[in-house]
C-alpha cells in the first residue's frame, strides 16, 4: 500500500513525506520532482513553454507509473486531485492523505521557501493571499473527495504530523 500526500503548496507534503518514509522504512518519491527530472526543466518552465494542459498530462503519466509501485510514500503535486483518473489510480494503489493548512500559514511558508519562485508557477494573476484563498476554495471539494483522511499541519511539527498519519493509517488498515 502506497501513501499519497496531497494538499496545497507548502502544506508539508515533501517534508512530512520524507520523515514518514524514514519512520516506516519505505522509499520516498516526490511526483513533481520525478516530472522535473523526466522533462529536464522546472514546472514553471514546463507550464510557460507547453501550458497547464500538457503539464497535467505529464503529471498523470508520472502518477500512473508511481501507482504501479508498492509501499512508497509519495508527495504529489498540489493539483493532482483535479484529475479523477489520478485520484482513482491513487486510491487503488494506497491511501490518500490531505495535508491541510490555513491560507496565512501557507503564505508564510511560501514566502520562507526560497525555491518557490523557481519551482512553482503562479496559479492566478492575483496577489499571493488572494491566490491561495481562491485556489484552496476551488480545490477543497477535490481534496475532500480524494482523501481517505486529512491532517492539519498548521500547529504541529513534522514528527507530530508523521505520528498522526501513522496512527490513522494503522486505524485505516484495521477497518
Amino acid at each position: 500500500m502506497n501513501i499519497f500526500l496531497t494538499g496545497y503548496r507548502c502544506t508539508g507534503k515533501t517534508c512530512v513525506g520524507k520523515a514518514l518514509a524514514k519512520v516506516l522504512k519505505r522509499p520516498f518519491l516526490d511526483a513533481d520532482l520525478e516530472l522535473v527530472k523526466e522533462q529536464s526543466m522546472s514546472i514553471k518552465d514546463i507550464v510557460a513553454k507547453k501550458g497547464w494542459d500538457a503539464f497535467r498530462k505529464m503529471e498523470h503519466a508520472v502518477i500512473k507509473r508511481i501507482c504501479s509501485l508498492e509501499d512508497y510514500v509519495v508527495a504529489t503535486g498540489g493539483g493532482v486531485v483535479l484529475s479523477s483518473l489520478n485520484v482513482e489510480l491513487m486510491k487503488k494503489s494506497g491511501v490518500v492523505v490531505w495535508l491541510k493548512a490555513d491560507p496565512k500559514t501557507i503564505e508564510k511558508r511560501i514566502v520562507e521557501d526560497e525555491s518557490t519562485d523557481d519551482f512553482r508557477p503562479a496559479l492566478t494573476s492575483k496577489g499571493l493571499v488572494e491566490e491561495i484563498e481562491e485556489v484552496l476554495s476551488e480545490r477543497k471539494t477535490f481534496y475532500e473527495e480524494a482523501m481517505d483522511f486529512s491532517v492539519d499541519t498548521d500547529f504541529s511539527d513534522i514528527d507530530e504530523i508523521t505520528d498522526t498519519i501513522i496512527g490513522k493509517i494503522d486505524f485505516y488498515d484495521k477497518h
